[in-house]
C-alpha cells in the first residue's frame, strides 16, 4: 500500500524541515534561498504535507500582496515524493486559502509551467496591475512583489522563470 500524507498548516517546529526541504532547490537555482528568520516570520503563510510517518515531504506558502492578489511561494516536494500528488494537494490547499481570504487572483513565478497550467494558471506576459495599485505595490520592500511587478532589480534572480496568474 502506498504511503499516505496530509496537508496542514505549518507550525514553528516545521521551519527547519521546510528549510531543509527547499535547500536542494536553492542549490539548483530553482528557488531563492531565505534566511531561517524569514521562514519563522512567514510561518503562518505556509502549509506542509506530512507523511503518515510524520516526515515533512512538501511545503508551500500563500503571500497576500494586495486586496485581490496573492503569490504562491516556496512550493516544493521532496524528491522521493514527486509525482505522487503532494504538489497538487498543496497547491489546491493554497488556492482554497486564497478563496477563503476573498482573493480573486493568484500569482506565481516558476520554472514548472506545465504543473501550474494544469491548475489553471496562464503566462501573464507583460500584464501587471492598474497604475494606482502599481504605485502602492512598488513601495513594498518584498522581493516577491518586485518579481510580480517585473522590476529590473530582480531580473538576475528570476532569469528563465515564467510569471503566471490564475483568476479565481
Amino acid at each position: 500500500m502506498a504511503q499516505q500524507f496530509t496537508v496542514r498548516r505549518a507550525r514553528t517546529s516545521d521551519v527547519p524541515d521546510i528549510q531543509r526541504l527547499i535547500e536542494p532547490l536553492v542549490q539548483e537555482r530553482i528557488l531563492l534561498g531565505k534566511d531561517l528568520v524569514v521562514f519563522y516570520e512567514a510561518v503562518q503563510e505556509f502549509r506542509v504535507a506530512e507523511s503518515d510517518t510524520g516526515e515533512i515531504i512538501g511545503c508551500g506558502a500563500l503571500h497576500v500582496m494586495w486586496q485581490d492578489l496573492a503569490e504562491v511561494r516556496t512550493l516544493a516536494v521532496s524528491r522521493a515524493w514527486r509525482g505522487t500528488g503532494v504538489g497538487h494537494a498543496l497547491l489546491d490547499r493554497l488556492i482554497d486559502d486564497a478563496r477563503e481570504l476573498g482573493l480573486s487572483r493568484v500569482f506565481c513565478l516558476t520554472f514548472e509551467v506545465p504543473f501550474f497550467v494544469r491548475h489553471g494558471f496562464a503566462d501573464m506576459g507583460t500584464e501587471t496591475v492598474a497604475p494606482e495599485v502599481y504605485a502602492e505595490l512598488v513601495r513594498s520592500p518584498d522581493e516577491g512583489v518586485a518579481e510580480f511587478l517585473d522590476l529590473a532589480r530582480v531580473k538576475p534572480n528570476t532569469l528563465g522563470n515564467t510569471r503566471m496568474l490564475k483568476r479565481l
